[in-house]
């Protein structure tokens, strides 16, 4: 018997597919960034063509960098109710908006598609990657990037889940930024206002204690069970919004002209508030009153309850209702900017000088009225 590569799982004709899946849902993002810098330049139009942009006319003072971050557990959901569809919007905004937490521009992305099959037994799952597709072209839409690959690979027993399609999608995004337009962290002053981003799941942190209270709660199939009278899996698969577009065109972005006066951004991710907020005020020294937060979801409320999560720890485990936190001297003109991409954001504290976060509890158990979180 002549053995080929399809007997090691891998289906070279079916990636080839799936890869011009991809490589479309690519092209539809480019017209993101037309007439602006960062368009993209393809000589060849070809799915395994060059891709690239033209930075001959870089001023003194440019600088570049890439990110790199996933999607991580947040993915198992997906594949126990088979929707893909917003997978997508969870990778961008794990790497688009941590660009602008240092006054950086989002420009390009790459990505990286690690399956465990595209396709076994007479079945294949170009449908779901279809899905990963149609969240490709949304998510970067919002976060106003273009897309310069779509790389995907079969790995096998190497990528395990729930369910026949896992998957693993890791990305990296390109940014560029003016020097003088970074944010140290020494740009906070006393009496700036914090803008709170409103977010109304769990974004793609703090997932991993999230599936096992729910595990713990409702048993092995606890994405079939419903909270308040919605599925819980899809609760939990609310997207994360994306934020980097409407940051951008406050501070102006690398080459724009800025509309506000930011002195910090917090993306609120793994740590929580005090975590990420706490990072941007290290260099000042300063602290901060949070009294005006928005609240979290119910579910994050549903899973305090179950899992017994202490107040403090959910805020510094999720981001209870807040997915990013600016930083600024124009409160108003932050919030103005924030409607027009559909960010529900209004002010919700200020900077003093203590070196402490205190913090409004909004949490379910509500042992304290401030939960109070030390810088030093």
């Amino acid at each position: 018997m002549v053995a080929n590569y399809a007997d090691s799982g891998v289906n070279i004709e079916l990636g080839d597919d799936v890869s011009k899946i991809l490589y479309n849902a690519a092209k539809e993002t480019w017209k993101n960034r037309e007439g602006k810098f960062g368009e993209l330049i393809v000589p060849f139009d070809d799915f395994s063509g060059v891709r690239a942009i033209d930075v001959s006319n870089l001023t003194e003072g440019t600088l570049m960098n890439i990110g790199f971050d996933g999607v991580g557990t947040k993915m198992e959901v997906a594949e126990r109710i088979n929707d893909h569809s917003t997978i997508a919007y969870d990778l961008f905004a794990m790497v688009c908006d941590d660009a602008v937490v240092r006054g950086a521009e989002p420009v390009l992305i790459g990505s990286i598609l690690d399956v465990n099959s595209l396709g076994k037994n007479g079945t294949n799952y170009i449908n779901e990657i279809k899905q990963l597709a149609e969240g490709y072209i949304n998510a970067a839409k919002d976060a106003n990037v273009v897309i310069v690959n779509g790389e995907v690979a079969e790995l096998g027993s190497r990528v395990g889940g729930f369910g026949p399609f896992n998957y693993n999608w890791g990305a990296s995004v390109v940014w560029f930024a003016n020097k003088d337009r970074l944010f140290t962290g020494f740009e906070v002053k006393e009496g700036d206002s914090i803008v709170s981003f409103k977010e109304k799941g769990f974004r793609s942190n703090g997932l991993s204690l999230v599936r096992k209270i729910l595990k713990d709660v409702y048993g092995e199939n606890w994405h079939t069970q419903e909270y308040n009278n919605k599925n819980i899996a899809k609760l939990v698969l609310e997207p994360s919004k994306i934020y980097c577009a409407a940051v951008v065109e406050m501070f102006g972005g690398f080459k724009g002209l800025p509309l506000a006066e930011l002195h910090g951004v917090a993306h609120i991710t793994g740590g929580g508030v005090p975590g990420k907020l706490g990072r941007i005020l290290k260099p000042s020294g300063f602290g901060a009153i949070l009294d005006n937060l928005f609240e979290p979801c119910d579910l994050m409320l549903l899973c305090q309850e179950k899992g017994n999560v202490i107040d403090e720890e959910a805020y510094k485990t999720w981001n209870m209702g807040n997915g990013m936190l600016i930083v600024t001297s124009e409160p108003d003109k932050v919030v103005d900017i924030s409607k027009k991409y559909d960010v529900d954001a209004r002010i919700v504290g200020q900077i003093t000088s203590d070196k402490t976060i205190k913090i409004k509890n909004k949490g379910f158990f509500k042992e304290k009225e401030y939960l109070e979180f030390n810088l030093e």
